[in-house]
């Protein structure tokens, strides 16, 4: 049975498709891939239909990770087929909580952060979208760091499965 994650920020063209492409990454490489499914969305529709913000293309592209990407809004529906929905930042959490149809879908709600012990008490990840390319490096950075934790944990979750 496949376990499906699905990566939520705002507009899905900056922080959600970029942890989507490293995750799908660190799937691939951790031999999973016919086992999780990876995806991403916004909370909102704004730039539904377009690709990701060049410039997280660029850093994608710079860090050897794919770019394929059509943006898109979440859907509450979605809950149903989902295992795991991971926000950005607080405020996408709290926005996709309030959207689950049921305690138990917004129990599926964790901040990607949250993942990576060295982030301490600070589990967003800040929009780079109105900074500069040093804003999309940093986000990038902090979504690798939480990616090995969430990992980690979902690798634990397939395993469990299988049992």
């Amino acid at each position: 049975m496949t376990y499906r994650v699905c990566f939520v920020c705002t507009g899905n063209i900056c922080r959600s498709p970029m942890a989507e492409s490293v995750f799908r990454t660190r799937v691939a490489e951790a031999g999973l891939e016919g086992l999780v499914e990876v995806d991403s969305a916004g909370t909102g529709g704004w730039h539904e239909g377009d690709g990701a913000d060049p410039r997280a293309v660029a850093v994608l592209e710079e860090n050897g990770y794919g770019t394929g990407h059509t943006a898109r809004q979440f859907d509450p529906s979605w809950f149903a087929r989902l295992d795991l929905v991971i926000a950005l930042d607080s405020g996408h959490l709290r926005a996709l909580r309030r959207l689950a149809p049921t305690r138990r879908d917004a129990d599926k709600v964790r901040l990607l952060r949250s993942y990576d012990p060295a982030a301490g008490g600070d589990h967003d990840v800040p929009d780079p979208y109105y900074g500069d390319a040093d804003g999309f490096d940093a986000c990038l950075e902090m979504v690798e760091a939480a990616s090995t934790g969430l990992l980690a944990a979902v690798r634990e979750q397939v395993e469990g499965r299988a049992a």
